[in-house]
């Protein structure tokens, strides 16, 4: 009879192992399948901040085609570069050191920079001048999530 409670004894530490160890792993898959979790909303805030920020490009190249729009070319290197500001622009405008004018667009901007003439622009037919704008679009999701594209936009 004592040998029978002993193994009694045994069985249920050996149950009481298997059950922490099951434990273990259930709490390490939760915690996996948590992380997991804020990954892809990560990737889907991020696919819908570029996405929005291609709507609004093409909102600001549209603004570009208009035969009516015109606009003075930039008037320095700074001002013809890429506008720095794209990366912390929160509000509509025009920003002092770019001279980029900053349009709301949905719940993103663009700005356009006239950055000269040429007679090289591909797709372009020979000996026509065509006028390059930089259209610089801003896509903004929640509080910290950007994505900043920009065109070259060649019109003649």
């Amino acid at each position: 009879m004592k040998m029978a409670s002993t193994q009694q004894g045994m069985a249920l530490l050996v149950s009481l192992v298997f059950l922490l160890l099951l434990t273990l792993i259930g709490i390490s898959s939760m915690q996996n399948a948590t992380l997991q979790e804020k990954m892809s909303g990560s990737v889907a805030l991020r696919n819908q901040s570029f996405q929005l920020a291609e709507a609004t490009l093409r909102i600001g190249e549209s603004a570009v085609q208009l035969s009516t729009y015109s606009q003075a070319v930039c008037a320095s290197t700074v001002q013809c570069a890429p506008p720095a500001e794209s990366s912390t622009v929160a509000a509509a405008g025009v920003n002092s050191t770019s001279g980029v004018t900053w349009v709301a667009a949905g719940a993103g901007f663009y700005g356009v920079q006239n950055i000269g003439t040429t007679l090289t622009a591909v797709n372009v037919p020979s000996n026509t001048s065509a006028t390059l704008y930089r259209v610089t679009a801003v896509g903004i999701v929640g509080n910290n999530i950007r994505s900043v594209v920009e065109s070259i936009y060649a019109k003649y």
